[in-house]
């Protein structure tokens, strides 16, 4: 833990040393991915960056023992639902009272304990982060080892074996309802699958086919997300819902060529989203109100942060309020700062041991300022770091 905290820092400094980040060769052009900034990602490849680039390796060796999944495996499928059809039973709730047939109440906070029974969403995060690893080790060393199970993982969840491109069945409360639109935010590290085929582009491993197959599954997903009812309703959610569902709908349409959809989406939570959900303290109000009041917090901070790095190649910049002096992402990332697991949270939170949820928001603070109280929160709130953690501390 102390080691990958000490990576972190060095490749902070690494970054501000003189003449370190010069990339010529045509090479090592940036590549397309969107979470992380491209060509700070191909300054690293071009300087054989020793540190980042063995512990991408690390992260990669360990994500090669993930195996492949698809929406098939589900041990249960819900009423009327196909095997390929992505279903989440809530994250919270059960059942109340104790019959098999009564409906699911929902308790804000409380996981469900028969979720993975019929639920595709840890696999799917699972299969995806692992891709987005081992796509970036292959990126950085060429290794075709990466490469070839990074496509098998995505090959196989999203064409093989395919998932449908919608959520229509996701967090459905059994004897309730066929689905809800919160599932959503269940999808919301669709982004890190677009990263990994980037990342994947020129691998003998994949396909001109692969390619064609996984951007035609974006489309239609991109489709059900913008214009279902479930995707409408999630669209003006003013909590992490719904910075999510802009998150994910950002980054599709760049990976689409929707560039005027995707500046849309970004200009809109610079100028309402944030305003609206951050207040002069920093707190976030419609977080406040939740059972998980300081991680989901934090997983709203993810979603403003991703989208962050998203807009900044289009020329908008979300940590810059969209009026001078008014709250924005960094008054509500430093609202938590003094809330490490040394210093417990004054407010509702029921799901102990979380302050590290704040962490992905804190490497994209520092890659953004590289101020160093934000380092120095890294080091307090105990993140351990991927190689895609450090490349973001790095910034621009």
């Amino acid at each position: 833990m102390m080691r990958s905290r000490l990576i972190a820092y060095a490749a902070f400094v690494v970054l501000n040393s003189p003449g370190k980040l010069t990339a010529q060769d045509p090479a090592m052009a940036a590549p397309r991915v969107l979470e992380i900034d491209a060509a700070t990602l191909a300054k690293v490849k071009a300087r054989s960056d020793k540190g980042i680039i063995q512990h991408a390796i690390q992260d990669a060796e360990k994500a090669l023992k993930t195996e492949p999944h698809s929406v098939t495996e589900k041990k249960q499928t819900r009423p009327a639902a196909t095997s390929t059809t992505g279903t989440h039973r809530p994250a919270t709730g059960g059942r109340t009272p104790r019959t098999r047939r009564a409906p699911y109440v929902r308790h804000d906070g409380v996981r469900n304990p028969e979720k993975d029974d019929f639920s595709d969403e840890s696999n799917f995060h699972r299969t995806v982060r692992a891709a987005d690893t081992l796509a970036l080790a292959y990126y950085l060393t060429g290794n075709e080892r990466y490469a070839a199970h990074a496509a098998l993982l995505l090959r196989t969840w999203f064409l093989a074996q395919a998932m449908n491109p919608n959520l229509n069945f996701a967090q459905f409360v059994p004897n309730k309802n066929t689905g809800r639109p919160a599932g959503i935010v269940s999808a919301r590290r669709m982004p890190e699958a677009i990263d990994a085929v980037g990342l994947l582009a020129g691998s003998k491993n994949w396909t001109a086919a692969d390619d064609a197959g996984i951007k035609q599954w974006f489309a239609r997903y991109y489709i059900w997300l913008t214009t279902s009812e479930a995707g409408q309703e999630q669209a003006g959610r003013p909590n992490n819902h719904g910075s999510w569902w802009q998150a994910q709908v950002a980054v599709i349409a760049l990976y689409l060529g929707k560039t005027d959809d995707a500046r849309k989406i970004l200009s809109y939570v610079r100028d309402t989203r944030i305003p609206e959900q951050i207040d002069a303290k920093g707190l976030q109000k419609y977080e406040m109100v939740r059972t998980k009041s300081f991680s989901y917090s934090a997983l709203n901070l993810y979603a403003l942060s991703t989208m962050a790095t998203v807009a900044q190649p289009l020329g908008i910049d979300l940590y810059q309020p969209s009026k001078p002096g008014a709250p924005g992402i960094l008054t509500a990332v430093n609202a938590l700062l003094p809330y490490d697991p040394e210093h417990p949270w004054p407010h509702e939170q029921i799901e102990k041991n979380r302050e590290d949820s704040v962490c992905p928001a804190l490497y994209a603070a520092v890659g953004y300022t590289h101020d160093a109280k934000y380092t120095d929160a890294l080091k307090r709130f105990r993140c351990e770091a991927t190689a895609k953690d450090e490349i973001i501390a790095l910034g621009n």
